[in-house]
C-alpha cells in the first residue's frame, strides 16, 4: 500500500474588503474553471455569524456563471443551483449551497435526505457544518472565516483535507 502524498500547508489570506473577498472566490472559481474536476468538491464553510461565509459563497456562485437570484439557504436549509458547462463540453453540474446553521440535532442531517444528496455529484457548500457533526461527509476544502481588525476585514484560512482539496489549493497558490 503506498502511502498518499501530503497535503499542503494550511495558508492564511486576508481579505480586507468585500472586493477582496469576490478576487478570492473568483481565483477559486478559475481553478474550477480550468479543471472541472475541481467544481465536484464539498467545500465546508465556518465561522461566526456576520464572518462573510454566504457573502463568499455568492461571489463563488456568480464567478462560476449561476444567473438569477443567489440567497441564502438559512430558512430553507438548501438551494439548488446549475453551474453552466464548461467550453471544453463538460457537462454543467449541480452546485447545493447548505445552511445548517438551525439544526439542532444531527439526526436532521438524515431527515432532511442530505445524506442523499451529498453522495451525487457536483459542487457542494455548506455552511455550519458541525452542526451535522459527524454525518457529513469529509470535506475536499474546509474555509474557517474570522473577523479581522476592522469591520470589513476578514481571515480566511482553508485547509485541505482531501487530495481534491490539496489541488484546489495548490491552483489558488
Amino acid at each position: 500500500m503506498s502511502t498518499p502524498a501530503p497535503l499542503p500547508s494550511t495558508i492564511a489570506w486576508i481579505a480586507a474588503s468585500e472586493d477582496d473577498t469576490a478576487r478570492l472566490a473568483q481565483r477559486l472559481a478559475a481553478a474550477m474553471h480550468a479543471d472541472r474536476a475541481l467544481a465536484d468538491v464539498l467545500l465546508t464553510l465556518r465561522g461566526e455569524l456576520g464572518a462573510g461565509k454566504t457573502t463568499f459563497v455568492r461571489h463563488l456562485l456568480r464567478s462560476l456563471g449561476v444567473t438569477g437570484r443567489i440567497k441564502s439557504p438559512t430558512y430553507a436549509l438548501v438551494e439548488p443551483y446549475e453551474l453552466p458547462a464548461a467550453k471544453d463540453g463538460a457537462c454543467a453540474l449541480p452546485a447545493w449551497h447548505a445552511d445548517l446553521y438551525r439544526f439542532d440535532d444531527p439526526r436532521e442531517w438524515e431527515d432532511a435526505g442530505l445524506r442523499e444528496l451529498f453522495a451525487t455529484p457536483g459542487l457542494k457548500l455548506v455552511e455550519w457544518p458541525e452542526k451535522a457533526a459527524a454525518l457529513l461527509p469529509m470535506p475536499d476544502l474546509d474555509l474557517r472565516f474570522l473577523h479581522g481588525d476592522s469591520d470589513d476585514e476578514r481571515h480566511i484560512v482553508p485547509t485541505a483535507r482531501t487530495p481534491r482539496g490539496a489541488a484546489l489549493l495548490t491552483a489558488l497558490a
